[in-house]
């Protein structure tokens, strides 16, 4: 596979490609969203996990930078524990707007043929960007995951709520603790939704086991390319 950073209009992201890609290629897109404290590198690591040949991959990178002591910085989409600002909620929530159309132009991606996937603080993201861009994205991915405040996301539901979500979260998470995991799910079926739900004996981590469980539901909510277009 091949990886190459970008500076979009709004967001720095990288891409990963199959060996062999071109521009005139045609796959399904899979946007994965990071965790706060980490960088657009670390979700791409999935990327050889999940199918080295079926999908294009994109990767941004949070806008807001922290200081996470000892001389390391790390970026979020937001502050961290409730923290965060209506306008940092907002400015995260354009500038991702803006990467979507960005990245879905790059790769020649149709509605619906790609998939949003996010890690703790990206899974955040996940739900709020995602489950009201249902025509774009086949199905949301959250892992590790905290559900936004319930009236904030009321406001964003489509009338229609069949888009397949995938939810995976660790029985022994310190930071984003299972009950979460769980009131998330329940959101959801209550709304209308069918999701997908996992628990892991795991902390706060993406697993093995996570993978190969997201592997399946995404060859079956967002099928891989069978063959390398030439």
């Amino acid at each position: 596979m091949q990886a190459e950073q970008h500076q979009g209009s709004g967001l720095k992201y990288m891409t990963v490609v199959p060996d062999g890609y071109t521009p005139e290629s045609r796959y399904p897109l899979i946007v994965m969203l990071h965790g706060f404290g980490a960088n657009m590198q670390d979700l791409a690591g999935l990327a050889p996990m999940i199918n080295q040949e079926g999908y294009v991959y994109a990767c941004p990178n949070a806008p807001l930078a922290f200081d996470l002591g000892g001389g390391h910085a790390g970026w979020g989409w937001m502050a961290p524990r409730g923290m965060s600002t209506p306008e940092q909620v907002q400015n995260a929530e354009d500038l991702l707007a803006e990467f979507f159309d960005e990245v879905f132009q790059q790769f020649s991606v149709d509605p619906g043929q790609a998939v949003l996937l996010g890690f703790s603080q990206g899974g955040g993201m996940t739900y709020r960007c995602g489950l009201e861009r249902a025509g774009a994205f086949a199905g949301l991915a959250a892992l590790s995951a905290t559900l936004p405040e319930e009236d904030v996301l009321n406001g964003k539901l489509p009338q229609e709520r069949s888009q397949p979500v995938f939810i995976a979260h660790g029985l022994y998470d310190p930071m984003v603790t299972i009950e979460r995991g769980q009131a998330a799910r329940d959101f959801l079926q209550k709304s209308g939704y069918s999701p997908e739900y996992h628990e892991y004996e795991m902390a706060h981590q993406i697993s093995p086991d996570v993978v190969n469980d997201l592997t399946e539901w995404l060859g079956r909510v967002l099928p891989p390319a069978k063959t390398t277009p030439s």
